[in-house]
């Protein structure tokens, strides 16, 4: 803990969202992909997975979305090793993430750095996560959901609230309250408008890659707004096209995968059933 003798006078910090502020896309869908690949969790897992991240690019977050997600999600960690799930996310970040991590909020990101401001990334993705893109990316930290774990290994339950919507400015609050942070000089960034209650909370806030309704609440207040998504020349219907036809794909190789386990399976069966595996 930083005591007050410690702290400069003045501590200036820019907080970011991490998914489709920092990294293209969800994080967690990437991450979860990763595990479904590893075998950690079923196809069926991974198809609800597909349908909320090809809803998330589509319309942007929604609470009830995200309810779903943060259920599903600790229902499936459930009993999962802790050193497991961050060793699984370095790959995750070097196969797919890194790669993700859009220039222009990099660039950002260096800016506030070489200004002596402190960058923390801000997500209701798992902490775990968060830590490692921070880490990854040069920033200070991150604060992120925590899951529950006794032994090293995760009970299904969270610790605290899921750092969403208005606990993201709590959370933001008492790291500044913690660190000597000066809220009114600092900044934030988020695309979503569920973003809204931490980047009120700030005295620098700025939209990036804004979903419809918080490029709207940005007008409103008059933030600025950056945009970092390669659009086609048919707009938004080049990026629901786009986002369709990735769930289509993903569905398709969770498909694959399936008919290739069933064949797997057939194969083992005696031959007098042969003909039969065929009919299926």
């Amino acid at each position: 803990m930083t005591t007050d003798a410690e702290r400069p006078e003045k501590r200036v910090a820019a907080f970011f969202d991490v998914d489709n502020t920092v990294i293209r896309g969800a994080s967690s869908f990437h991450f979860a992909r990763a595990l479904w690949q590893r075998d950690y969790f079923n196809w069926r897992d991974l198809v609800k997975l597909v349908y909320e991240q090809a809803t998330y690019v589509m319309f942007g977050e929604s609470k009830d979305q995200m309810d779903r997600v943060r259920e599903h999600g600790l229902g499936i960690i459930k009993g999962w090793s802790v050193a497991e799930m961050v060793a699984v996310a370095e790959e995750v970040y070097d196969e797919v993430l890194a790669s993700r991590v859009f220039p222009g909020t990099k660039a950002i990101v260096d800016e506030h750095l070489a200004a002596g401001h402190e960058v923390w990334l801000v997500t209701a993705s798992p902490a775990e996560i968060g830590r490692l893109i921070a880490r990854r990316i040069g920033a200070t930290g991150a604060l992120g959901s925590i899951g529950e774990h006794r032994d090293g290994h995760y009970t299904g339950r969270l610790v605290g609230e899921f750092l969403h919507g208005p606990h993201k400015a709590s959370a933001v609050n008492a790291l500044a309250e913690e660190r000597g942070i000066d809220l009114a000089a600092s900044f934030a960034f988020g695309d979503s408008v569920n973003d809204a209650w931490m980047l009120e909370a700030v005295g620098h806030p700025c939209a990036i890659n804004p979903d419809p309704k918080m490029r709207r609440l940005a007008s409103q207040h008059g933030w600025p707004v950056r945009e970092f998504r390669k659009r086609r020349k048919s707009g938004r219907r080049g990026i629901v096209k786009a986002s369709v036809t990735g769930a289509a794909w993903m569905t398709i190789q969770v498909s694959r995968g399936v008919k290739a386990g069933c064949r797997r399976l057939v194969g083992r069966r005696p031959r007098g059933h042969a003909e039969a595996a065929r009919e299926l």
